[in-house]
């Protein structure tokens, strides 16, 4: 399950530093690996305490986490909706991920210089956002105009919902507000607007990159920032990426451990973002288990049990019989398989099942 989060921001706020310390193992953990596609994509393991006490519990040949894909996209200047700078590739970059974590300068620092030449986190999201909603706004215009001539002359009910969910788009986004505050009603509409691709659409995460000593409690430029997306429905977090980027540097990871301690942290900001991302993009986790591998598997918040099981193999979908169910929290206490059966700790669940993050699945199939 290929998704990805593309991290955004202007020059020199920090974003690239930030990719730079995902792409270092150390950064995150004793044993999460990372691997690069290009230059600016990578796959990093999602830390996951859980997937290691399966592993000690039954001793497995393999440990597989699961993953997610970053992408350090080009930096964005003014006029990027025009094509100016690296705008096209960077627009389009974006419109090929699934969610956006969007880097914001949040430090003093005079060796530093600041593409605007001041801090002010507030106008350096409103530069990336206008930049989108202008995007936006252009493709939802040449859309209207194509469609609205359908719901017009054909009668196509399809075609006059989609107009509905056009003009309320054309309505926040001329307002200067991203495309996604907009509520839709089911399913239906959810799908239509799907097929938009819209920029602003796409969930966010914001990254206050903060100094060291306002890594805990933040500092009046994450005040700012707080402020001016308290009606986006966005997440934010604070990340201080030159300390982040002193920790990566540690070689043991004891030594990053009590590093982390002496700050006042219990996990460095990396982890805390991988897992910010994971969720950003509505993931869930479930598990496999055994002497083999313990393996963690990615799904989205929902799904049910067949359609989970095609994950793992397409023929496991199509063929589902039954899905055999341990809660995590037994498997810990009873510390295996057979334990739990004895316990009767094991659920027998059908194809409505919908699976919950941390259930440990064994399927049933027929081909």
């Amino acid at each position: 399950m290929a998704l990805q989060c593309g991290i955004v921001g202007l020059p020199n706020v920090g974003k690239s530093t930030l990719f730079n310390c995902l792409s270092n193992a150390k950064a995150q953990s004793a044993n999460f690996p990372f691997c690069t596609i290009d230059p600016n994509v990578g796959v990093i393991s999602v830390p996951d305490e859980r997937l290691i006490k399966l592993s000690e519990i039954d001793h497995p040949q393999r440990v597989i986490p699961a993953t997610v894909e970053i992408v350090d996209i080009a930096g964005l200047v003014k006029g990027a909706s025009k094509g100016e700078g690296l705008g096209n590739k960077f627009l389009a970059n974006i419109r090929e991920t699934d969610a956006i974590i969007h880097v914001l300068r949040c430090f003093d620092d005079d060796n530093v210089v600041h593409v605007d030449g001041s801090v002010n986190p507030v106008r350096d999201k409103e530069i990336i956002d206008a930049e989108l909603q202008l995007k936006d706004l252009e493709t939802v215009e040449n859309r209207l105009n194509k469609v609205q001539k359908q719901a017009q002359t054909g009668g196509d009910k399809m075609a006059k919902k989609l107009v509905d969910i056009l003009l309320q788009y054309k309505e926040v986004l001329e307002q200067g507000k991203p495309a996604r505050i907009v509520k839709l009603n089911n399913k239906e509409e959810e799908q239509l607007a799907a097929d938009l691709f819209l920029l602003t659409n796409k969930p966010v995460l914001y990254v206050c990159n903060v100094d060291e000593n306002s890594a805990l409690s933040g500092n009046p430029y994450v005040g700012q920032v707080k402020e001016a997306i308290k009606d986006e429905g966005a997440d934010l977090l604070l990340l201080a990426a030159k300390t982040e980027s002193e920790i990566a540097e540690l070689e043991e990871y004891e030594e990053r451990q009590l590093f982390l301690q002496e700050i006042g942290l219990e996990e460095s900001g990396v982890v805390r973002l991988i897992k910010a991302a994971y969720h950003l993009l509505d993931l869930q986790t479930y598990f496999t288990t055994g002497a083999d591998e313990s393996r963690a598997w990615t799904f989205h918040r929902g799904q049910k049990a067949p359609q989970c099981a095609g994950i793992i193999h397409t023929d496991f979908e199509k063929g589902f019989i039954r899905a055999e169910v341990i809660k995590y929290e037994d498997y810990v206490r009873f510390g295996s398989e057979t334990a739990c059966r004895e316990a009767g700790k094991i659920a027998i669940e059908g194809k409505e099942y919908i699976v919950q993050d941390g259930d440990i699945l064994h399927f049933r199939f027929n081909v």
